[in-house]
């Protein structure tokens, strides 16, 4: 399994999705691309279809090996909540389309992982991503977000990953399947 992977990052929403790609490599993380998809006004299944071809067309261009997107679970207004789903569900459809694997974040999760607390600001957000990619200047909003989701898949992806290698050191594959099944076992009612 190569060590070296690019992580495609998605900022979902109806008017401007956020997107940013990383490639992380052990404790390396190296900046690619990011943007902004605009999908303008008007009818909104065409919008989707803007979301969906831009982001095939990122696929394409860069063979993202992993996508990490914003779960959003609670908004204020239900319209707006249902067109972000779907706005998040043409981009999930886009990459799921070459069999990327998806992993979704909490923006408290994002936040926290590269601000260090939960309800940081925007341009919290936007100033630590220029840090932790070197970047010249701070990206613009949806981009950076979508670099910082890129970026806490990254480190979660990283430590996942040590603590299975440091597991299965320590303990055989059918160990670690025995002490699972029993844990089920003892902690259902």
């Amino acid at each position: 399994m190569s060590s070296k992977k690019i992580i495609l990052g998605i900022d979902p929403g109806s008017l401007k999705t956020g997107y940013g790609l990383i490639e992380s490599s052990g404790n390396k993380l190296r900046f690619l691309e990011c943007g902004t998809i605009r999908t303008g006004g008007g009818s909104f299944p065409p919008r989707l279809k803007i979301i969906f071809n831009d982001i095939r067309t990122i696929v394409q261009q860069w063979s993202p090996d992993e996508m990490a997107i914003e779960n959003v679970f609670l908004a204020r207004n239900p319209d707006s909540a249902l067109k972000l789903g779907q706005a998040r569900g043409a981009a999930i459809c886009a990459v799921m389309a070459d069999d990327i694997p998806v992993a979704e974040y909490t923006a408290n999760q994002v936040k926290q992982a590269i601000v260090g607390k939960g309800h940081a600001d925007k341009s919290q957000v936007q100033h630590m991503v220029k840090i932790l990619l070197n970047l010249n200047e701070k990206p613009q909003e949806d981009a950076a977000d979508a670099l910082a989701i890129a970026l806490c898949h990254a480190n979660t992806r990283k430590t996942m990953v040590e603590l299975e290698t440091k597991a299965t050191q320590r303990y055989p594959a059918e160990v670690l399947s025995a002490i699972r099944g029993r844990r089920k076992k003892r902690f259902t009612l």
